[in-house]
């Protein structure tokens, strides 16, 4: 495990990275007394990294998901249900006057 300082550390970063990534410890100190200590960081291989499909086969997606709920959000948009959308934006405050080209 070596030690460098501050100043060869800013000069020769690439050279420490590179010993790091080989499994080389180095710390860094500043005026003698160590700061940071750089290290390489241990990564799962790369066969581990990605789980791509780990849950194939454990849950299916309907085949109307696109559409699914496309007649309760028209509702909300276009309905005169009170808990609509569209109502709260076209019904101005009481205090307010109303303005024009407002609404959905």
């Amino acid at each position: 495990m070596d030690t460098v300082n501050i100043h060869e550390a800013k000069t020769q970063l690439s050279r420490l990275l590179a010993r790091a990534a080989m499994g080389e410890t180095v710390i860094i100190a500043k005026a003698g007394h160590p700061i940071a200590k750089l290290t390489p960081i241990d990564t799962p291989p790369a066969s581990k990294a990605r789980r791509l499909g780990f849950l194939k086969g454990d849950f299916q997606i309907p085949n109307d998901f696109d559409t699914m709920g496309s007649d309760e959000i028209a509702k909300m948009f276009d309905g005169d249900d009170r808990s609509s959308f569209c109502y709260w934006i076209r019904t101005p405050p009481p205090s307010s006057p109303t303005v024009p080209g407002r609404g959905c």
